[in-house]
């Protein structure tokens, strides 16, 4: 996957499409991802020692990886990612639209 955790990320399909979020949790298994504020949903709790009142609360819930895409630090766009081969053959991830490095 090229998504990591902390990443900032711009929904493009679904019900919240068009926010930006930050990645809280990665998937690679299943190729999904949490994103904080995003695709939450009403889940009801019985009361227990970490929540002793219950209730209704509302929790992010995993997405596929393909609905988002990337926003560059420098260009503030969304972007494809590419990679780059450094001087010390290090690979990191770069912007497709400005070449900058993410990494």
């Amino acid at each position: 996957m090229r998504i990591k955790k902390g990443d900032i990320v711009l929904v493009t399909t679904g019900k919240d499409a068009g926010k930006k979020g930050k990645v809280l949790k990665v998937i690679p298994a299943a190729n999904k991802i949490v994103v904080e504020g995003i695709n939450r949903v009403k889940k009801h709790q019985k009361p227990n020692r970490a929540i002793p009142q219950g209730g209704i609360l509302k929790i992010e819930t995993p997405m596929d990886a393909s609905n988002v895409m990337l926003l560059c630090n420098k260009c503030d766009k969304p972007t494809r990612i590419g990679s780059k081969i450094l001087d010390n053959q290090e690979k990191v991830r770069a912007c497709k639209k400005c070449g900058e490095i993410i990494d």
